[in-house]
């Protein structure tokens, strides 16, 4: 019985070992992978690309999660081997923080400046102004004139 105990020990700890990878889905894969820029195609997730390098990267998010990592963990490991540029979404924190920040003010901005152009546009010219500046009077009567000729 004193062999057979450290036999079974030996059995179970391999057969935990073999049973600790798990299958992994395409899905679980292309979930991680899809927020993951491709090393190649830079404009492409690891997801989408179909380079070479990309693949591999994928091969390496089946292996990592199939030994048990977290898709939190699995996108570390590429962080910590690639910084943050290798993730489509970059964190909000920092310099990255420019990236979320700078579209909404230049939208912002855009609205404005559309907005004073529209008032500026549709505001009645005060009384006594120049229809059009840098016409003179005599000009003017001549453009009236011809447009009474024209019947307009």
């Amino acid at each position: 019985m004193r062999r057979v105990a450290p036999l079974a020990v030996l059995l179970l700890a391999a057969a935990l070992a073999l049973g600790a990878s798990r299958p992994v889905t395409d899905d679980e894969v292309n979930a991680v992978a899809a927020n993951l820029r491709c090393v190649v195609c830079q404009s492409l997730s690891v997801a989408d690309s179909p380079s070479e390098t990309a693949r591999q990267m994928r091969e390496i998010v089946r292996e990592r999660l199939a030994a048990g990592e977290t898709p939190a963990q699995v996108t570390a490991f590429f962080v910590e081997r690639y910084g943050d540029w290798i993730l489509l979404a970059p964190p909000r924190r920092g310099f990255t923080l420019l990236v979320w920040v700078v579209p909404f003010v230049g939208l912002a901005v855009g609205l404005v400046v559309v907005a004073l152009a529209l008032r500026r546009w549709s505001r009645p010219r005060a009384a006594g102004a120049p229809a059009a500046p840098g016409i003179d009077a005599a000009t003017r009567e001549r453009i009236r004139r011809e447009m009474e000729q024209h019947g307009r």
